[in-house]
């Protein structure tokens, strides 16, 4: 009986315990993905992204089946080819050439046969042709400046001010009350789903790397270079895509984000209207306030000096002649 009762305090002690916890987990706020979730690359929102992540499982089984056939192979080796079964090494064996073309001649084929997908994604990853869109991305430490290329639109983004706050030592800010803490920025770059945008990434003044995951994306900024890269947002898929530098470019390497609003095509262009208009009228009190090239420069006369612009005609021919009747009478 008294086996049965302390049987029956803790199932229901297990019980309560086991209810509280699934409250608290109902309770919590949403966090981000973890775990066995993330240990997979991301299928993403483009086609290509889909493509990348196909080969990846492909190369991923191929692998598999490897390890499988080698690792039967040895297994079976050490469990019926061992000293204790009877078995005696054949030590007059130097070489056979059938299982040497074997093993040179399989792998051969198992890399042309990964070779010619890998290949093709390849290909299809640098293809920046018939694109819609055109936007220059330049890295700084640390940040990123958009160029929208014949809009009229740029400007900078960078980390939120409330991270940026969050992340000093000492702030007394708790990160976790911070919504997306290190992956927000100030200015998202806007972009429009269903069109082909071209990236052309470069640095500013070290090595940077622009990288989404969710667009299949990643793309090295080297200073005084420009490489290439785009992406096609599927149509449907509206909303925030986040990504982060991912080269080792300093001391705060770390907090540099990346943030896309993958908004309609009718939503970016007005977007891309008011914002250009925005810039246009920022830019015209500077403009008006710049001197032009060909206005003459205002000079200041020297105390009993006559200024040749301001000197008269009638005042300096006396002048001349005396000197004049002074060269002929020597």
């Amino acid at each position: 009986m008294m086996i049965r009762s302390n049987f029956a305090r803790r199932a229901a002690f297990f019980a309560a315990t086991t209810a509280a916890l699934a409250l608290a987990l109902q309770s919590a706020p949403a966090r981000a993905e973890s775990g066995w979730g993330l240990l997979n690359m991301t299928q993403g929102v483009t086609e290509m992204s889909r493509r990348i992540y196909d080969l990846h499982m492909l190369i991923f089984w191929v692998c598999v089946v490897i390890a499988v056939v080698v690792f039967a192979a040895m297994i079976w080796s050490i469990a019926f080819y061992r000293k204790s079964q009877g078995a005696v090494a054949d030590t007059t064996l130097v070489h056979n050439t059938k299982v040497e073309i074997v093993w040179t001649a399989v792998p051969v084929i198992i890399l042309i046969a990964m070779a010619v997908p890998a290949a093709r994604t390849l290909v299809e990853i640098e293809d920046t042709t018939k694109t819609e869109l055109t936007i220059k991305v330049t890295g700084f430490q640390w940040g990123w400046n958009y160029d929208y290329l014949d809009k009229g639109v740029t400007f900078f983004s960078r980390l939120d001010r409330k991270s940026d706050a969050a992340r000093e030592l000492g702030s007394g800010v708790d990160p976790n009350t911070v919504d997306h803490y290190l992956l927000n920025v100030d200015n998202p770059l806007v972009v429009p789903v269903g069109t082909k945008v071209r990236l052309l990434v470069t640095g500013a003044d070290v090595i940077h790397s622009w990288w989404v995951p969710a667009f299949g994306v990643k793309k090295d900024g080297i200073p005084g270079f420009v490489n290439e890269a785009w992406f096609d947002i599927d149509a449907d898929k509206v909303g925030l895509y986040r990504g982060q530098c991912a080269e080792l470019c300093g001391r705060d390497h770390g907090f540099m984000p990346i943030v896309v609003d993958a908004r309609s095509k009718e939503d970016f262009a007005a977007w891309l209207k008011e914002k250009a208009a925005q810039q246009k009228e920022a830019a015209a009190p500077a403009a008006a306030a710049t001197p032009t090239a060909s206005a003459p420069a205002a000079t200041t006369p020297i105390a009993g000096v006559e200024s040749p612009a301001t000197a008269t005609p009638s005042a300096n021919k006396p002048a001349a002649a005396a000197m004049l009747a002074k060269a002929n009478a020597g």
